[in-house]
């Protein structure tokens, strides 16, 4: 591969690992640790990712567990969990959080599919943008430095990086949709 089109190629691959890490984040069903990632809790007053403050266990197929390594931080847990968008009231025993995953109704999976399918199209979109922005910068290149027969091919390769990013999203979309609507 160029190494023209190489940067291009990496951009896209964090366009896309960006999407599957937002993918992760939406729950199927099943109790997935990945549904906490982006909670931050307050600890001794600094915003801190909810995996360095105790440790997340499943127990169960719809239970994550957060046993915090500072019971002191219980009441700081259950706020960064209440304050998110995970939808979920923690209860606590005093020693560790738990947060109990209910049955999703076929009305709550449609939705969720379909803010699965926004994700990948929103990927796709910055995967274009990228392609775009690459073929700009090789027409520039065009007036001082290579010829259109070398213009061709990096665009050419460029297309194939973005055809083979946009056919992993669409798998990674199609892969995590089933998830969702597996009840």
């Amino acid at each position: 591969m160029d190494e023209r089109v190489k940067s291009y190629n990496e951009k896209m691959q964090k366009a896309f690992d960006f999407m599957e890490s937002e993918l992760a984040t939406i729950r199927a069903g099943r109790a997935n640790p990945h549904v906490l990632d982006k909670i931050r809790v307050d600890y001794y007053g600094t915003p801190t990712p909810i995996q360095q403050v105790g440790n997340i266990t499943v127990p169960e197929p719809r239970i994550i567990q957060i046993a915090p390594w500072e019971k002191s931080l219980i009441k700081n847990i259950e706020k960064a969990i209440m304050a998110s968008d995970v939808g979920i009231t923690p209860s606590n025993d005093g020693s560790v959080i738990r947060l109990v995953f209910p049955e999703l109704t076929e009305e709550r999976r449609k939705d969720l599919v379909k803010e699965v399918k926004k994700k990948g199209e929103e990927a796709k979109v910055a995967i274009r943008n990228i392609r775009r922005d690459g073929n700009d910068a090789f027409k520039k290149l065009q007036k001082t430095e290579i010829s259109e027969d070398e213009i061709k091919k990096l665009e050419d390769e460029l297309q194939k990086a973005t055809d083979k990013f946009i056919k992993d999203v669409d798998a990674a979309v199609e892969e995590k949709s089933k998830d969702v609507l597996k009840v």
